[in-house]
């Protein structure tokens, strides 16, 4: 489900790749899908699978699967995933505010960038609204 996320720097002792060599992290060995999977919630996994089919199609796409969430890189992180009781967080960063209806959270000036949350129970809130936001960020 990932595929080779370009020119990024691959730490030689987690073997997690980053957007900038050296870059400051918890070195720790990633998961796989079905690691992660094993325990999460049953409506993570339809969400995951509706944007990963997505951002794909933009290009190369590397899924960073940690304990925590999994964090989508191109190399540098663009996009994370993270499991709530109810939906998956799907945030993001922007240059601009943008607005959404799963954008329900406060959005977070955070240096030049607008950092976005958007809660996503179902794979239908992976619309073509919500994907341009993606692309945004994507390409950013």
């Amino acid at each position: 489900m990932t595929s080779d996320a370009g020119s990024g720097w691959t730490c030689p002792e987690c073997h997690r790749v980053f957007g900038r060599r050296g870059q400051g992290h918890d070195c720790a060995p990633g998961l796989t899908l079905e690691e992660y999977f094993e325990t999460g919630p049953a409506h993570e996994r339809p969400v995951f699978d509706a944007v990963m089919a997505y951002v794909e199609s933009l290009g190369p796409v590397h899924a960073d699967i940690v304990s925590v969430g999994i964090f989508l890189k191109n190399p540098r992180k663009f996009a994370e995933l993270r499991p709530m009781t109810k939906w998956v967080a799907v945030s993001f960063g922007l240059r601009r505010e943008a607005r959404h209806p799963t954008i329900t959270r406060k959005v977070v000036n955070y240096g030049n960038k607008y950092w976005h949350t958007a809660n996503v129970a179902t794979p239908d809130q992976v619309d073509e609204a919500l994907c341009d936001l993606l692309s945004e960020a994507y390409n950013r």
